[in-house]
């Protein structure tokens, strides 16, 4: 009995020990780490083409705190998603919607209480495509970098939010890696929003360079040597050239409304410049249309001038005229 009450006495501390709120982590007072627990749950709609699936599958592997799941039937139905994300332990949800086999609308919303950001995608290119020279380590963390146009407007807070829990892989989540060699970059241009995946990539400097100030560097053993003469231990440093190299996927969004709930309830932002692809399509065929409808004016009208020319034609006939006497 004393070991149960030992038991259960540090249990109940435990339980009481304050918790403090972090974007990856959350600290205890007595030093211990708890899990951000972080789901992310992709999948599409039905009717997607293979530039769709390739991009979802470039996504699904760039997230190792996500579960792609199967192709959903509904696409009026989306609270049904919540449901999903529920059954298989997810707060957040990656929707991609297809729309008549060309246009690409990508839903992020947090599961259960929201809010949802429906984004139309555009300009997408996948890995396969693009073959960049970039790589990094499948299942690590990558840095996300954002504009700082996201901190000019509240809606842009909202999207910078939502981005930071979808893309943001927490600290030992499960098939993580505990190594950040990449960076996602978020910028913002013409009211869209440019997402681009770069490595970070460092090579060490060549003997006989200089760098930015135009000094000469130091080889490397040259620095050993004298550090380990001084006597300090571990002091030795690598001058490296630090860039960045786009691995891919590369696209463009669109944010077109952000709903409070999820898949669900008001919207409290909505995009007034947001043009459908629809109805650019429709304004295309009408200005062809109407180029068609101006070469049949045209013709009508070509052939009304015929028809007064041969009226005309026939009244200035003489009446001795051949055609007349013998018609």
């Amino acid at each position: 009995m004393a070991a149960v009450y030992k038991s259960l006495s540090k249990s109940a501390k435990k339980v009481e020990d304050t918790e403090e709120n972090d974007n990856n982590t959350t600290t205890t007072t007595n030093g211990g780490f708890r899990k951000n627990k972080q789901r992310v749950l992709i999948l599409s709609s039905r009717g997607v083409t293979y530039r769709h699936r390739h991009l979802l599958n470039d996504l699904a592997a760039m997230l190792p705190h996500g579960r792609k799941d199967v192709k959903f039937d509904s696409k009026s139905k989306l609270y049904q998603l919540n449901e999903l994300a529920e059954l298989y332990n997810c707060n957040n949800v990656m929707f991609f919607e297809a729309r008549k086999g060309k246009d690409l609308y990508m839903w992020f919303s947090k599961v259960p209480n929201g809010p949802t950001v429906k984004f139309h995608a555009q300009n997408l290119h996948t890995m396969e495509e693009l073959h960049f020279t970039g790589n990094c380590l499948k299942g690590s963390r990558p840095l996300l970098s954002f504009d700082l146009a996201f901190e000019q407007e509240p809606h842009y807070r909202v999207i910078k939010a939502v981005f930071l829990q979808m893309f943001g892989v927490p600290q030992g989540a499960r098939k993580s890696k505990p190594f950040i060699d990449h960076v996602l970059s978020f910028s913002i241009a013409d009211g869209k929003i440019w997402v681009r995946n770069y490595e970070i990539r460092e090579v060490e400097k060549a003997k006989g360079e200089k760098d930015s100030e135009g000094n000469d560097i130091v080889p490397e053993s040259d620095k050993s040597s004298s550090k380990k003469r001084k006597g300090a231990p571990n002091a030795e440093l690598k001058d490296t050239d630090v860039s960045l190299v786009e691995i891919g996927p590369r696209f463009v969004l669109t944010p077109i409304i952000i709903q409070e709930g999820a898949f669900g309830g008001p919207i409290i932002y909505e995009n007034k410049r947001f043009i459908s692809p629809n109805q650019v399509r429709s304004e295309l065929r009408k200005s062809k249309a109407s180029r068609h409808n101006a070469r049949v004016e045209q013709v009508k009208e070509r052939l009304g001038k015929l028809e007064t020319l041969t009226a005309e034609a026939k009244k200035q006939r003489d009446v001795l005229d051949t055609r007349e006497l013998f018609a």
